[in-house]
């Protein structure tokens, strides 16, 4: 956002007042922000920016100089934070214009200064989510030719989690695109020069960065997943390598960036050094936790692209108004700390390959569900501990007041317990896998005790308001605030030795907020005045007076507080200093309590719920036995909606590419799933997809066994949005998507397909529906679902060998048709779209006559067959089973024929029989 300049609309520097100079300087140095300008008790907004906060915040408009109608609104200081937040949402950026100087000492206009930038990326709050990462997201290209490449680095300043990545190859831009969709940050810093075009050729069908509030999208072309983020333009030399490599080193505090693992990685070490740079240009504070990088590969995990993310419903809804329920984050969400919820969603997004990794995270979680009390003990210890990460993060930022770390102190107390609970495994059980957690987990006892000696148990608000170091830290802080405590009584004690000292009754001590203290006289007893008084103000009936002893006191109970004050400041400072200087150990112990907590979630999903521990191996096989789709299953129960239907599967990869047509033991590498709408084939997809991630997490699963060998990666195509304000219509990204699974996949790939075809013609949808089964079955060999209602695609069981056809059941009725939600081998007899049609409530006059024209177009085109084989025929061409592929067969004539007895029939019972399934083809009853 571009907020307008107020130098046309001030006029003439001369024009504006002191006050107003000082806002103009303020917008000229940050141009691009909305300026949140402290006057007082309120933050105020003045010319465009007045009429943009306005609008976004729903304030009344003002105008601070009748004449010239400046627009002006403003929020009160001690609630700006909401403001702030939702202006951040929106993708707008705000410069905070504080007051440096106390207004009651400042001998002139009080000096301002912009403090900080709160930007999409940056913003730092307790409203953020517990759960949620706030990325901030650099990109830079490095290299040319065959060595270019494309950098992407992400973090999370408000826990200082950073790391980055790097792509390379002609595809380097879609695919880094393709991981910010995934990442889903709140902003994203790329060069000046990057041009549009070339970002939306790069990245065609894989990502597209777009403005949170409208304006240009980048890139102009593109589609698919869209990367809804606010964009900040960097200057070029802010990702070249001679400024960025120094200035990220500097920060990391090393002298090379090979011991992070970014050698070779030149330009994901640029786009981390751009983000070092922009936090520093906001004033994001010290930065201290920010000191490790870690570079990590995207095949490190296990592959999940945004658009599966998506389909899948991993952390986000696919529609905003059924709220998070409908997501696998929230079914699994039994996390205890805010710490082990991140790690979670970040462990759902990147599920492990790890064979070792994953089989020593079942083997933890196997042990706590075997043990209820060891279990509870665990998960009651976790109580109380709050965000450690973002805890340190804002005392590192510098926007940690005394209550921020005194509750950094109690939840560092309750570590002790913790380990405890933890240690209860082992003491059972010397070689338990918890035994690491136990020997690592520092529980900080140095700085819990330090915290708690040096602030009280309930501090104030904010260090200004006194009264938050404990007493007996600092011997001059007690003195000074022991003078403050007892002014009263001092200056009392002074009125009456003076009452006594002079003889005057009506003495008396008065403290003017202009003169001071005073000792204030009659007239009538002025002389009685002792000589060592000093006069220092004449009233129409009294005189005032001060003495040596009164001044020296005046002075010490007026700067006891400022001084009191500035004590208390720096011994919070140095306790903030020894706080970071252990800062590495702190965010070591919080990636620990986050992985004990993750476990103790496993073990408490599968012990409360009924989950089984998978079976995982390197092998090819996918094996379920009654599998239940996990979110399903709880809305269900929570619902009152019954018991969840369980449904099994067998696959099994093939060997090696182009191994189709080899009869391999062990089961088919593709399922054909064919039924009616409504009969389950998406929830038997994604429950498929749901059971492999949770099981790569190291979770246990709900089925009643299962056996998986690992997966690289999980491709879905399952519906499709139209983008037809830019052009590409559903047809056209399902292609796209179905593209990157063709050319990317790998024999160890799960990859779902639902309804390919679609969105063109019936015979260009079946017909690239059947080249793309015969591809993943003869090419990739890869473990597959294709969900269709092509019924001619169940014809390739016959010389496809590993190829199965199952089928959504249905049982049909006089009444109807009723979904079971099982699935059974074989193919569907038809597709009863018409029945679902009636049950979703079309009229019966309308289902009526579609039920004519199936008939009749069911009539045509079984003639149009009849005749093509009629005119191949007179050719001297076989008629084989690609032209026989768009004949619309009959399941239910061909489950009669194969149920006969034909040796228990008739002649009169066989002529009869052939008489009903000739008339059932022509049409008939």
């Amino acid at each position: 956002m571009s907020s307008s300049n107020p130098t046309a609309a001030a006029g003439d520097d001369r024009d504006l007042t002191p006050v107003m100079r000082q806002y103009r300087a303020a917008k000229d140095a940050h141009p691009d922000a909305l300026i949140f300008f402290r006057l007082g008790d309120f933050y105020e907004l003045f010319y465009e920016d007045a009429l943009v906060a306005s609008r976004e915040l729903q304030l009344t408009l003002t105008a601070r100089d009748k004449t010239r109608a400046v627009p002006m609104c403003g929020v009160p200081y001690h609630s700006a934070g909401t403001y702030l937040q939702r202006l951040l949402r929106k993708g707008y950026r705000v410069a905070l214009c504080e007051q440096m100087e106390d207004p009651k000492t400042a001998k002139t206009i009080v000096r301002r200064e912009v403090t900080r930038v709160l930007t999409p990326g940056t913003a730092v709050d307790a409203g953020l989510e517990a759960s949620e990462s706030q990325w901030l997201a650099g990109i830079s290209a490095a290299g040319s030719g065959s060595l270019a490449a494309v950098g992407v680095a992400v973090l999370d300043l408000s826990t200082g989690e950073f790391r980055a990545t790097e792509f390379a190859g002609p595809s380097a831009w879609a695919l880094a695109l393709d991981e910010l969709a995934r990442i889903h940050p709140a902003e994203v810093l790329f060069p000046q020069s990057s041009p549009p075009g070339l970002w939306g050729a790069a990245a065609a069908g894989q990502g597209l960065l777009k403005e949170t509030r409208g304006g240009d999208a980048l890139p102009e072309e593109g589609a698919g997943t869209e990367i809804r983020a606010a964009r900040t333009e960097l200057e070029d030399w802010v990702f070249s390598e001679e400024y960025a490599l120094p200035l990220l080193r500097q920060q990391l505090r090393v002298y090379s960036l090979d011991g992070m693992g970014l050698e070779h990685h030149r330009a994901a070490a640029i786009a981390a050094g751009a983000i070092v740079h922009y936090l520093r240009a906001t004033k994001q504070g010290a930065l201290e936790h920010l000191d490790i990088l870690r570079f990590y590969q995207r095949n490190e995990a296990l592959e999940l692209d945004a658009v599966s993310v998506r389909n899948l419903e991993l952390v986000e809804p696919l529609f905003s108004v059924e709220g998070p329920q409908t997501t696998l984050f929230w079914t699994l969400d039994a996390c205890c700390t805010p710490m082990g919820k991140r790690l979670l969603r970040a462990q759902i997004l990147r599920p492990m390959q790890s064979l070792e990794a994953i089989q020593a995270r079942l083997d933890a979680v196997a042990e706590a569900v075997s043990n209820l009390r060891y279990r509870e003990g665990l998960r009651r210890s976790m109580e109380g501990i709050l965000d450690l990460e973002r805890l340190l993060g804002r005392v590192s930022m510098e926007t940690a007041g005394p209550r921020e770390v005194v509750a950094l102190g109690k939840t560092l107390a309750r570590l002790p317990g913790l380990r405890s609970a933890v240690s209860e495994f082992v003491t059972a059980n010397p070689s338990s896998p918890w035994a690491h957690f136990a020997n690592s987990l520092d529980t900080l006892d140095d700085l819990s005790e330090l915290i708690a000696r040096t602030l009280v148990d309930e501090p104030p608000l904010t260090l200004g308001d006194g009264g938050a170091i404990r007493e007996g830290v600092d011997p001059d802080l007690d003195a000074t605030r022991n003078l403050s405590s007892t002014a009263r009584q001092r200056i009392a004690a002074i009125e009456e030795r003076e009452r006594e000292r002079t003889g005057i009754g009506s003495l008396k001590v008065r403290f003017n907020s202009v003169f001071g203290y005073s000792i204030e006289v009659t007239k009538a007893n002025a002389r009685l005045v002792p000589g060592d008084y000093e006069r220092k103000q004449t009233l129409v009936n009294a005189e005032r007076f001060t003495t040596p002893e009164l001044k020296d006191l005046e002075v010490k109970i007026l700067t006891a507080q400022e001084r009191s004050a500035e004590m208390e400041r720096r011994i919070f400072a140095e306790l903030r200093r020894q706080l970071l200087s252990n800062a590495s150990r702190i965010r070591e112990t919080s990636r620990l309590v986050a992985q004990i907590d993750l476990l103790g979630c496993f073990a408490h999903l599968a012990a409360l719920r009924g989950w089984v521990r998978p079976q995982v191996d390197s092998g090819g096989i996918l094996e379920v036995r009654s599998g239940r789709h996990p979110v399903i299953e709880r809305r269900m129960e929570e619902e009152g909606l019954g018991r969840f239907i369980p449904n099994s599967l067998l696959l099994n990869s093939a060997p090696e590419s182009g191994a189709g047509a080899a009869k391999v033991d062990g089961g088919p590498s593709l399922l054909l799933i064919t039924g009616p709408n409504m009969g389950g084939k998406s929830t038997y997809l994604r429950q498929t997809a749901l059971l492999v991630i949770l099981a790569q997490c190291g979770s246990f699963v709900p089925a009643e066994s299962m056996r998986l060998g690992l997966a690289d990666r999980i491709y879905t195509r399952i519906g499709a949005a139209d983008n037809l304000a830019r052009g590409r219509s559903t047809f056209m990204v399902e292609m796209t998507e179905t593209a990157a699974i063709l050319n990317t996949a790998t024999p160890r790939s799960l990859v779902l397909l639902d309804e390919m075809g679609r969105g063109t013609s019936t015979y260009d949808g079946l017909s690239l529906a059947w080249a793309t089964v015969e591809h993943l079955h003869d090419v990739i060999g890869c473990r597959s679902l294709f969900a269709t209602h092509y019924h001619e695609l169940t014809l390739l069981a016959d010389r496809l060998t590993r190829l199965r056809n199952v089928r959504v059941t249905v049982r049909e009725s006089s009444g109807g048709i009723v979904f079971l939600h099982t699935v059974e081998a074989g193919a569907a007899s038809k597709s009863y779209g018409i029945e679902v049609a009636r049950l979703a409530g079309l009229p019966n006059p309308v289902i009526s006559r579609a039920r004519e024209v199936l008939k009749a177009h069911e009539r045509a085109e079984d003639q149009q067959v009849r005749e093509a084989g009629q005119k191949l025929s007179a050719e001297g061409r076989p008629m084989n089973v690609q032209m026989t592929m768009f004949t619309p067969l009959s399941q239910r004539i061909v489950d009669r024929l194969e149920q006969l007895d034909l040796d228990g029939l008739t002649p009169r019972e066989a002529l009869h029989l052939l008489a009903e399934l000739q008339s059932e083809l022509r049409g008939g009853a």
